[in-house]
């Protein structure tokens, strides 16, 4: 019995050795064609690197404003009697707004025009009077500051109903109203804004240490992301005499031309502010660049060696240090050589190694100078 359980104890152990030692070597064989094994090439666009002659630049976030923008008030008190413009019309300088109510100051008016006249008619008896000695000095000198108060009297009413018929200061744009008809208006009460457009200034801030390159008279590029594919350019017109205490910048303003008032009041723009001579640059599109908190780099397309000596096409992973943007286009400073293939699209799928195909039938925009597509 003994024997007979050694036996099959023996014949068991046989057994399990055995089939781990299959199971071995295919885990084994599993594993040499799993090392073996290469994934397919990844495909990818790419473009050679080349130098460009870039202007040296100075970015910022800037804010339109008018040259001139006022709230158009009431002078006097009254009540509005005619409303003469609608709210978002162009208007030009000196046309009527608002009428108020003046019918009492034209009663004063003509009654101050009676005693002027009269007045007047007065002085001019006495003038005779005076030359013949009839009437002392006393009384015409009387009828003369008689004369002179009313005709006064008479230009200050005129000048009141004037001021109750309230003009455009400027040409420009009306906003909202804020009247209505048979409202009574208190001095300074609010009619409607006013803004001119053309020109138009861009207010913008440079860092301290980079505001001693601009100067008056230097020209600006902006534009706004409302307004895809179109750049206005502009000269700077003042620079700040003071650094802001809690951002450190200078503020600068620049003044365009906006005839077709493009740009509005209020609107974000980015300035590109030119303050030196141009630079060479390795241009690449934007999409060429695989940002990274580490460090923003590239993958250069080259021929490389596999473990078993096979030669492909493979990427290499290079960190680059960037300039500025141009339209679709990135300037590299330096990472990147001159005749160098760089893959500018499907980058997310890379790693340094990778085995990629080229294939440029479809290629991304590379253009400083994009333009909206027509829909």
């Amino acid at each position: 019995m003994v024997k007979r359980m050694i036996l099959m104890l023996s014949v068991m152990t046989v057994f399990l050795a055995a089939l781990g030692f299959i199971k071995f070597r295919q885990f084994q064989a599993a594993a040499g064609q799993a090392a073996a094994f290469q994934p397919p090439p990844e495909a990818v666009t790419t473009i050679v690197a080349r130098e460009e002659e870039w202007p040296v630049n100075l970015s910022a976030i800037g804010t339109t404003a008018p040259v001139q923008g006022v709230t158009v008030s009431a002078d006097l008190p009254g009540i509005v009697d005619r409303i003469r413009f609608e709210s978002g019309r162009a208007v030009r300088e000196g046309d009527v707004l608002v009428e108020l109510d003046a019918r009492q100051e034209r009663a004063q008016l003509a009654a101050a025009e009676a005693e002027r006249d009269l007045a007047r008619v007065n002085f001019e008896r006495m003038e005779g009077l005076v030359v013949d000695g009839a009437i002392s000095r006393a009384d015409y000198d009387q009828a003369a500051a008689k004369r002179k108060q009313t005709e006064a009297r008479v230009g200050e009413i005129r000048a009141a109903i004037e001021r109750k018929t309230i003009r455009a200061p400027f040409p420009g744009i009306l906003g909202i109203r804020h009247v209505h008809l048979g409202q009574y208006l208190s001095a300074g009460d609010p009619v409607v804004p006013l803004q001119s457009r053309d020109p138009i200034y861009v207010n913008f801030g440079v860092p301290q240490q980079d505001a001693g390159q601009l100067r008056a008279g230097g020209r600006v590029r902006v534009t706004a992301d409302d307004l895809p594919g179109v750049a206005l350019t502009g000269r700077i017109t003042a620079i700040d005499s003071i650094v802001d205490e809690n951002t450190r910048n200078v503020k600068v303003q620049a003044t365009l031309a906006n005839r077709n008032g493009r740009l509005r009041p209020g609107m974000f723009v980015q300035v590109e502010a030119a303050v030196g001579a141009s630079r060479s640059v390795i241009a690449l599109p934007a999409s060429a660049i695989s940002y990274a908190p580490y460090g923003d780099s590239v993958f250069v397309v080259t021929d490389m060696t596999d473990s078993n000596g096979a030669t492909y096409r493979g990427v290499r992973q290079q960190f680059v240090k960037l300039g500025g943007t141009r339209g679709d286009q990135m300037a590299v400073l330096s990472g990147v050589n001159t005749g160098e293939e760089v893959a500018t699209s499907g980058l997310f799928k890379l790693r340094n190694g990778a085995a990629v195909q080229v294939n440029n039938a479809v290629v991304p925009a590379n253009s400083p100078t994009p333009k909206p597509e027509e829909g």
